[in-house]
């Protein structure tokens, strides 16, 4: 019987992501997948911030900022009734809007990139592999069987037609919206599959000719039908600039989708681009289902689920592959803890009480998100989108004199669509609420007083949070709080009268002020700090995922007990 400490079952964003996670911890693991390759579909694409710190944390972004397309050339989504057609408006998104963009400098070392999982997965997989993780294609997850020692998992290898079992700790299951593992292990399911029908064509094509002028990752198309299933209206995707794309165009669920045959797939692509005779190569086409599906629990026993298997859901917002990478990046370094005797087996439940919520959040956002695209068609006065006629006749209308109610309409209907495109503060506002986290008095959750907490980042030591970002100057040049915390261990900050903290194994002691290895010479760290009641020897106790622990306004007076707590030991 092969053995090992965790089984991983999936190798799309989730799996591969913790793969590498564990990899990089020391931790023995396999990797099992039914499929032969990786994915050939780009699917996912938009790589968020709190994503592109958790690369960095995992030693690969710099990988994947060279093979993206990077956040100048992404930004202005555009509706239009086709890309040669007339445009109707545009909102800067994914951080491009001078305003936002400042946000985006202010809360993080990483940028937003475009980088489509067919391109994402190889490094992930990549580094796993050469960081000692064990990787199986071709290998089918089958079932199986907790006892109080491990699980059983069983498992095909779909060459060779055999079965065998593999002897392991823990079980992942990141195997996707139609997750065996999740299913087996008699997960919690709240929501609905199958809201609605969506088709995906990937396409090439010269279009810089229409895009060129507006270099955006998302072009929405409004005509007869784009309001029927799909995810809001037809969508033109970038998926490298300029010559490859991905049409997104809904269908109605209940009548099941139409032949993708390469007449229909060609057509409809030539439609949207509102080009009759354009030469097009069709790459592939699917099928797929908008979910709005969330798992109550994310683990039972010794089985935990991540990625799709447990927050399903459409690509508004881009948040699917950021979600899933989250996820692993939670889990891992608790699995670590544990499978090393430094944390009682009861520090495994804060994963689902703590990320679980996050699922359903995006989940909830994400379907809302389409929604709101119906305050496009009402500012149109479009009840139904079936008479094209009437459409092109009420999108002219806005160009007559006097017909200023509509025109503000219209740019406020598009202007909203900023919580699709630019909702930094669902990205990075994440609170964490578990053992994990330790109860706080120092200061209240400045949260609360954000006048929009979907929008707008607000950042904070409080517990739970993610630690802000601050450029500290070190002897080797400035070095961000958030790349230096996580690496597998616990990071204190302290000022000079908290030197009395001892660093262990688990823990890295940061001195910051006047004549230590890290200085605050812009007052950024110390501001912060004053601002929350956290003294001179006080600290902020991070997690290796880089989420604060704890805080403390002055040196407490056993750190070890402070640490035993927060993972369960006695």
């Amino acid at each position: 019987m092969v053995t090992t400490d965790v089984v991983v079952v999936g190798s799309g964003p989730a799996g591969a992501s913790m793969a590498l996670a564990l990899a990089r911890l020391g931790v023995d693991h396999i990797v099992v997948t039914r499929y032969e390759t990786l994915a050939a579909e780009p699917r996912a694409h938009i790589t968020n911030q709190r994503t592109m710190e958790v690369l960095r944390d995992l030693g690969v972004a710099e990988q994947v900022e060279a093979l993206a397309t990077p956040q100048d050339l992404i930004g202005t989504t555009t509706f239009c009734e086709s890309l040669a057609g007339e445009e109707l408006g545009r909102v800067r998104s994914w951080g491009t809007d001078p305003r936002s963009r400042a946000a985006h400098r202010l809360a993080s070392p990483a940028g937003i990139c475009d980088m489509p999982q067919s391109l994402m997965e190889p490094i992930l997989v990549q580094g796993a592999q050469a960081a000692g993780s064990r990787i199986r294609f071709s290998t089918e997850y089958l079932s199986h069987a907790v006892d109080d020692d491990g699980v059983t998992v069983t498992v095909r290898d779909r060459l060779r037609g055999d079965e065998y079992e593999i002897r392991a700790k823990y079980l992942y299951g990141a195997d996707g919206g139609r997750s065996r593992v999740a299913e087996n292990a008699g997960l919690p399911m709240r929501g609905e599959m199958g809201v609605a029908g969506s088709l995906n064509i990937v396409f090439r094509a010269d279009l810089s000719p229409w895009v060129a002028h507006r270099p955006s990752v998302l072009y929405w198309v409004l005509q007869p039908g784009s309001d029927i299933g799909g995810i809001g209206m037809g969508v033109v995707r970038m998926v490298r600039p300029w010559n490859e794309w991905l049409t997104i165009w809904g269908y109605d669920v209940a009548d099941g989708p139409p032949d993708l045959s390469e007449e229909f797939t060609t057509g409809l692509v030539r439609q949207l681009v509102g080009v009759e005779d354009l030469e097009v190569e069709i790459v592939g086409s699917s099928a797929w289902t908008v979910n709005h599906m969330a798992a109550e629990h994310y683990g039972s026993g010794r089985v935990f689920c991540g990625g799709d298997a447990v927050h399903r859901h459409p690509p508004s917002n881009g948040l699917g592959s950021n979600t899933s990478i989250q996820d692993s990046f939670n889990l891992a370094w608790k699995l670590a803890y544990v499978l090393r005797g430094w944390a009682d087996p009861s520090l495994l439940d804060t994963y689902s009480a703590e990320r679980a919520p996050i699922g359903r959040q995006v989940v909830d956002r994400a379907n809302r998100s389409i929604g709101e695209t119906g305050r496009i068609f009402d500012a149109l006065g479009l009840s139904d989108t079936t008479d094209a006629a009437v459409m092109r006749e009420n999108m002219a209308r806005r160009r007559e004199p006097g017909a200023e109610k509509q025109r503000r309409a219209l740019r406020e209907a598009i202007a909203f669509k900023a919580y699709e495109f630019d909702a930094h503060g669902v990205e990075l506002n994440q609170r964490y609420v578990s053992s994990a986290v330790a109860a706080d008095t120092v200061a209240a959750d400045p949260l609360a007083t954000v006048e929009d907490p979907e929008l707008s980042y607000v950042a904070t030591t409080t517990p739970g949070a993610r630690v802000p970002h601050v450029w500290l100057a070190g002897r080797d040049g400035d070095v961000s709080t958030i790349d230096l915390a996580g690496h597998g261990r616990f990071t204190l900050f302290t000022g000079p009268g908290g030197t009395v903290w001892p660093s262990t194994e688990w823990l890295r002691v940061i001195v910051v002020g006047p004549g230590q290895d890290l200085e605050d010479p812009y007052g950024d760290w110390a501001r912060l700090l004053e601002a929350e009641g956290i003294g001179d020897a006080g600290g902020v106790l991070v997690r290796p995922d880089h989420h604060v622990a704890a805080r403390f306004a002055t040196v407490p007076d056993d750190p070890a007990e402070v640490f035993a707590a927060l993972t369960g030991e006695q």
